[in-house]
């Protein structure tokens, strides 16, 4: 149990540093753990966090695994979101649970399988691994680039990685946002898509920054 615990309070240690966060008392009053005071000494004995004053911060033996317990918890969330119709209360109980007991290759082969996705469905970063930065084919990807879908298969838009928040909004404009469905008409000489009744042409740059789903 005192693994656990430390593992949830070196996960909101992350999650406030991505805040900008690092006061202990900011800590204590997010953590639902009991006995936060003790966890964190034990991390501090540890050698996985430092205090300085009342800042709290992960070491870097600290982030590693922090970092391994964030990309878990977050890949868990989008397996679940994409899998399942489960409120954020669910969602983020049954996260929990599950990255505790996901093994480094079996959290390779989620990701792989859910395409590698670069947020989770609150928005948060999800740490890359090694299988993101290979191709891998042994898998078929729940989650694949637009330009990537069978044609003329309707689609529901899971994430986008746009270039510049420009772009993002004459998406946005266009109704291609996440949670949207629309169909892809062809590939050449350009790429065109069906949302509603509208049909756009965009280039193959766009299609790779919106990720899909079959439906």
């Amino acid at each position: 149990m005192t693994e656990h615990g430390q593992d949830e309070i070196l996960e909101l240690l992350w999650t406030l540093w991505e805040d900008g966060k690092s006061k202990r008392e900011e800590l204590l009053r997010a953590t639902a753990e009991d006995r936060p005071e003790v966890l964190l000494d034990e991390l501090l004995a540890s050698g996985h966090a430092d205090a300085s004053g009342d800042d709290i911060r992960l070491t870097r033996s600290g982030e590693e695994r922090a970092r391994g317990i964030i990309r878990r918890h977050r890949l868990a969330e989008v397996l679940f979101h994409n899998l399942f119709d489960l409120d954020n209360v669910q969602l983020e109980s049954s996260a929990c649970q599950f990255e505790h007991i996901l093994s480094e290759p079996v959290v390779e082969s989620v990701c792989t399988f859910l395409g590698h996705p670069p947020v989770c469905p609150h928005g948060r970063k999800i740490p890359r691994g090694e299988c993101c930065d290979r191709i891998r084919t042994e898998i078929q990807p729940l989650v694949m680039r637009l330009s990537d879908a069978t044609l003329g298969a309707t689609v529901r838009i899971v994430f986008i990685t746009p270039k510049s928040r420009t772009r993002l909004e004459k998406l946005s404009a266009l109704g291609i946002v996440p949670g949207s469905r629309l169909r892809l008409l062809q590939r050449n000489p350009s790429y065109v898509l069906q949302i509603g009744q509208t049909t756009i042409a965009v280039d193959k740059d766009i299609t790779d920054e919106i990720f899909v789903k079959h439906t």
